[in-house]
């Protein structure tokens, strides 16, 4: 079957969570973009909700369907983002940023009062890391992030190629204007120590290990939807 349909399936059962009146993170992927056109046939329907896209592609693509939006600036604390991602594991850490927008995607996760993520059966695995880490650098002193990436990969045992991203014969350039350094490690047994530890690297200015943001994903596959979910954080917002 089409791995189409199972994302279009996953989006479809996160519809559920999105009530009317919500302010909404909405994020990026193809995956997220199936969400998209589905959340507009309900808005077309006469569903309230206001949307913050996680990328400019994600502001585009909601503009032209016709769901409302706003800024993170605007609206600082949202209710629910619905996102998707290229790895998730049992305990619904992630990794995401293969789009490219993982810093935003991570800023608007944080605001929200919970994150549900939609993808196809296919994003689960038992360790993260079969999926290239993007690790979001500025552009100013990129090699140097990169040996400091190197050395504090190695030294939690971790080792494999760390290859800039490229389009179009050019480095790939996020929204905001930074560098991606994908990082293939294969398995990464400590999540929390990587993060701690790029965190310190001053040219890192984010990575994509999303790690105890998600409160529910929602994975579909050929014998239907899969639900993984956690104990909601104590993160409610009141209502603006």
């Amino acid at each position: 079957m089409d791995i189409t349909v199972f994302k279009i399936e996953a989006a479809r059962a996160a519809l559920s969570y999105v009530e009317d009146g919500m302010r909404l993170g909405i994020g990026s992927g193809s995956t997220a973009e199936e969400f998209v056109k589905l959340l507009a046939e309900r808005v077309e329907g006469g569903l309230n909700v206001i949307g913050v896209p996680t990328s400019e592609r994600t502001a585009a693509l909601c503009v032209k369907l016709g769901v409302p939006l706003s800024s993170l600036d605007e609206l600082p604390e949202l209710d629910l983002t619905i996102d998707g991602a290229d790895e998730v594991d049992a305990d619904l850490s992630l990794i995401k940023g293969g789009g490219g927008a993982l810093l935003r995607e991570k800023i608007v996760a944080a605001a929200s009062a919970r994150m549900i993520v939609i993808a196809d059966r296919s994003k689960r695995v038992a360790t993260l890391g079969a999926f290239p880490l993007p690790i979001e650098v500025n552009r100013f002193g990129v090699k140097a992030s990169e040996l400091a990436i190197h050395r504090a990969a190695a030294a939690l045992g971790l080792s494999g190629p760390l290859v800039l991203r490229m389009r179009d014969g050019a480095p790939f350039l996020t929204d905001g204007g930074h560098f991606i350094i994908d990082a293939s490690f294969g398995r990464i047994p400590d999540p929390r120590a990587l993060s701690g530890a790029l965190h310190e690297i001053p040219g890192v200015v984010e990575h994509g290990l999303f790690l105890g943001m998600a409160s529910a994903a929602v994975l579909a596959g050929p014998d239907g939807i899969e639900t993984l979910s956690r104990a909601p954080q104590n993160k409610e917002f009141p209502q603006s």
